[in-house]
């Protein structure tokens, strides 16, 4: 029998005219980062430019000792403890919200678009509305506190904005629509039937939830919480009217780039970008090791 010869078919010109419309989208992504990364291994007499003048971690060590009067131990610790507390919330809130919404809601459709609605809205105009909620309640809890006479309690009182009151509720508007479209597509998707086997061998609401819905769901709640952690992370408009007196690492970066001129400023912008990149390979490793459990399972 004679033999089928495939002869593979070039490709039109159009798919290389696409090809480097995405490369070059990838050097535009990538390529100040790439820069950044490099730059900020420059040897004590380094610039902020290129040509390198030897490779060192100077910088980093520097960054360690702190820049001028910003301390950016204290700022990375904030931005790690809002980063986790918004994670957490977003993936609480979002599972329960999709399970939520499973049945038909009085007034679902209104509130689905109400929270989807912040995707659209101007990032700091979120952020000035909560900062002025906020400072509202102030001088609604002095005006309560100046009328029962609790001198004591008025001067202790400083404000209700902070880390994790009016900038975690900041974040939350960003984060919480993702979780959200996430957990309905997953249940969208999810069959009932495992469900009701559950029930008919006696399973209690919780143990059908605990065993049978959130097994099957764990990848989509590990990357709900991935993206809960990283968009908090480098959250800047929503951050800056919002978190009151302190600062977290992002803001901080931000206002060194006016006056930091070493590269020191390039070894700040390697560690946020490093902790962003080992979050997501974390959330890979875990996905990975819950798809292993599930065919081991099977």
């Amino acid at each position: 029998m004679p033999r089928t010869l495939h002869v593979r078919e070039p490709r039109p010109a159009s798919f290389w005219a696409l090809a480097c419309v995405f490369a070059l989208f990838v050097l535009f992504m990538y390529g100040p980062m790439l820069v950044i990364f490099i730059l900020s291994f420059q040897g004590p007499e380094g610039g902020l430019t290129f040509p390198l003048r030897g490779l060192s971690l100077h910088w980093f060590r520097q960054l360690a000792e702190g820049l001028g009067v910003v301390d950016i131990g204290a700022a990375l610790r904030r931005s790690l403890a809002l980063g986790l507390a918004v994670m957490a919330c977003t993936v609480a809130f979002s599972v329960l919200a999709g399970l939520a919404f499973r049945k038909r809601l009085a007034g679902g459709n209104l509130l689905f678009f109400i929270v989807v609605a912040s995707l659209i809205m101007p990032s700091i105009i979120v952020s000035l509305g909560i900062g002025l909620e906020f400072r509202l309640i102030d001088s609604g809890v002095k005006a309560v506190l100046e009328r029962l006479g609790w001198q004591a309690a008025l001067e202790g009182y400083g404000t209700s904005l902070g880390l994790f009151t009016s900038a975690l509720g900041a974040h939350l508007t960003w984060t919480l629509p993702f979780g959200l479209l996430i957990m309905f597509a997953v249940f969208n998707r999810f069959n009932p039937a495992y469900e009701e086997a559950a029930r008919d061998l006696g399973a209690t609401p919780w143990q059908t939830f605990r065993h049978v819905v959130l097994p099957l769901i764990a990848p989509s709640v590990v990357g709900i919480g991935m993206f809960g952690f990283t968009l908090s992370w480098d959250e800047i408009a929503r951050t800056s009217q919002a978190i009151g007196d302190v600062n977290t690492l992002p803001l901080e970066l931000q206002g060194l780039t006016s006056t930091v001129t070493t590269p020191a400023i390039y070894a700040l912008g390697t560690v946020t970008t490093v902790v962003s990149f080992a979050v997501m390979g974390c959330t890979i490793a875990l996905v990975w090791l819950l798809g292993r459990r599930k065919a081991g399972a099977r």
